[in-house]
């Protein structure tokens, strides 16, 4: 990574440091007052010895002194636990808030571009990553200014006790952040490309997960093992990379840190002994100002030491801002949201004009221009081969995709309506319906608390759900991706799902196409009773079942190419009589085999 990109990222995480400054300068002034406590402490154990050797004081007079020795201990404890504390809600702040930034980003953009990246991608992009930045902020960022304070503090009494000892403070203090950069330089690569292996891993796990029924029956266990494997060891190599700088940044800061202490002792030492008759402002050296310089030695270099064990947080903390930042940054097509609520929400129209539908990331023109209209209450067909740019067009009326020309939704452009009304006012049927865990009334409702039992009821009713309910009950639990129902069962909870939401505008995507003979016949159904006087557009493959739509759309290469009604369209020469026929053969193939 080279250094202007490191010098943006680490200005970054900076500016995310403000919005939990309070908690920050309470780390802060905890870790100061902590300082003073251990000044204190040493005064009073070099105090104590120098009594008890140089003096031979009575150890009865000195239990005030232990008393207070103790009380500073307690405090030291307590202000290192409130230290610990404070800078875990100042990264967990922090934390929220990126976490929410990336959430929103992700809204933003919708489902066309979050497809494009596997879904262990983003949950490591959201999770691990986030994760990985709690250190900086919760431990390096108030050890950068602990690292100043507290030398300094030290320094400020050791000088007027000994100015040799506080000249060496001086001078081998810069040593140990000096080298830590070096050794960071290194670092922050390593983690970048760590994080990088790590994602890759995640997509890769996550969708031979998702895809392991279909990579047994196709008998490729072993290549998909063998490649995950290959994922793993560069994962771990990339890990072990990472704690090898780790081990050797403690390491050098120990050398150093250890050098410092001793050139210190030894001084004493032979100044004790009347070697070295200097530093001591002509008073000579006590063994109280030995004692106490010398305990007061490790703590001076220990806030170093403390930074130099947290830089690597820092480094961490760099390399998983770099995803997050370029993502959070991503120059995207707007895709433009107005205030104005849906007019005349009883029922729903839509109308093309021009309409051309763009890829958010460059602009490229993915269907288009295109003109038709879907009155209210029209039952509208969408249909075209694959890569026709269906999905595009259907992402750009739910207000997820950009587009040029005009969109109108009840007279109104899509771009002066507020979005989130807009879709309040769609109940959608996808090809595979994302059932939550919970609950059937869970997810049925969505967690609505306002939805009452007669709406619940008449919604599995008319989606012909209410036989399997009746069997295992509302609060029978689903787990994620619907597991513990049926396909066909799990599409008409969806259903009903989107008969509790009774939109006027219904948004059918291959509702069907995963579904045997008897699941398909009974979703249908289902539809055909939701849908009665309402808007509805179906995107399907499946063409026979459309003589009774009032309208068909056929796309073909991003170009409306065909509309109309289905006796007209079905002897047309062009792609739907195409479609048709391939449609009709393959049918009568599969029943010749059922027959055979």
């Amino acid at each position: 990574m080279d250094k202007k990109k490191q010098k943006r990222l680490n200005s970054w995480l900076r500016q995310q440091s403000k919005l939990a400054k309070r908690w920050l300068l309470i780390a802060v002034s905890l870790g100061v007052l902590s300082s003073f406590f251990l000044i204190g402490q040493a005064a009073l154990i070099a105090s104590m010895l120098y009594k008890l050797v140089i003096e031979s004081a009575d150890k009865h007079t000195l239990i005030p002194q232990f008393a207070g020795l103790i009380a500073l201990i307690v405090g030291r404890a307590a202000c290192s636990w409130a230290r610990e504390l404070a800078g875990f809600r100042c990264g967990e702040q922090i934390r929220v808030y990126i976490r929410q930034l990336i959430l929103n980003k992700l809204r933003d953009l919708g489902p066309a571009y979050i497809k494009g990246k596997p879904a262990g991608a983003w949950a490591t992009l959201t999770l691990e990553q986030v994760e990985n930045m709690q250190d900086f902020f919760a431990r390096y960022l108030p050890q950068m200014s602990l690292s100043v304070f507290i030398p300094f503090i030290i320094l400020v009494v050791v000088f007027p006790t000994n100015w040799a000892a506080g000249l060496i403070f001086l001078i081998t203090a810069p040593l140990v952040p000096f080298f830590m950069a070096l050794v960071g330089i290194k670092a922050a690569d390593a983690s970048r490309k760590n994080f990088k292996a790590l994602q890759r891993l995640s997509g890769h796990f996550y969708d031979r997960l998702q895809s392991m029924t279909t990579i047994r029956m196709f008998d490729k266990t072993k290549t998909e093992s063998d490649n995950l494997r290959a994922a793993s060891d560069v994962f771990r190599e990339r890990t072990m990379d990472v704690l090898r700088i780790a081990f050797l940044s403690s390491a050098v800061l120990e050398f150093f840190t250890s050098i410092s202490i001793a050139i210190t002792a030894v001084y004493f030492g032979f100044s004790y002994i009347g070697e070295l008759n200097f530093g001591y402002y002509g008073a000579g050296v006590t063994l109280f100002s030995g004692l106490f310089i010398l305990i007061l030695a490790p703590e001076f270099y220990q806030p170093l030491r403390d930074l130099g064990t947290f830089y690597h947080a820092k480094q961490e903390a760099i390399g998983a801002a770099e995803s997050i930042v370029d993502f959070l940054s991503l120059n995207v097509e707007e895709i433009r949201s107005g205030r104005q609520t849906l007019p005349y929400s009883h029922s729903v129209s839509i109308e093309a004009k021009n309409l051309e539908v763009l890829n958010p990331e460059n602009g490229r023109t993915l269907v288009g221009p295109v003109s038709f209209k879907i009155s209210p209450e029209q039952h509208t067909a969408l249909v075209g081969p694959s890569g026709a740019g269906k999905t595009s067009l259907i992402n750009a009326i739910l207000g997820f995709m950009p587009y040029k020309g005009e969109l109108l939704i009840n007279g109104v452009p899509l771009n002066q309506l507020d979005i989130s009304d807009w879709r309040r006012h769609v109940s959608w049927v996808g090809q595979n319906p994302v059932l939550l865990h919970g609950t059937i009334r869970e997810n049925i409702t969505l967690g609505k608390t306002n939805v009452s039992e007669e709406t619940i009821h008449s919604a599995l009713e008319q989606s012909f759900a209410s036989e399997f309910i009746q069997t295992h009950g509302m609060d029978y639990m689903i787990s994620d991706r619907a597991g513990g129902l049926s396909v066909g069962q799990a599409q008409r909870l969806a259903v009903a799902r989107a008969a509790v939401q009774n939109g006027a505008f219904w948004l059918l995507d291959e509702p069907t196409a995963s579904l045997d003979a008897n699941s398909e016949q009974l979703v249908m159904k289902g539809l055909d009773n939701q849908t009665q006087k309402k808007t509805t557009l179906l995107v399907t493959h499946q063409l026979v079942p459309l003589q009774a739509m009032d309208q068909i759309l056929v796309l073909a290469d991003g170009q409306l190419v065909q509309s109309g009604q289905y006796t007209s369209l079905s002897k047309t020469d062009g792609i739907f009589k195409d479609m048709l026929e391939a449609n009709l053969a393959l049918k009568s193939h599969d029943k010749g085999n059922l027959d055979a």
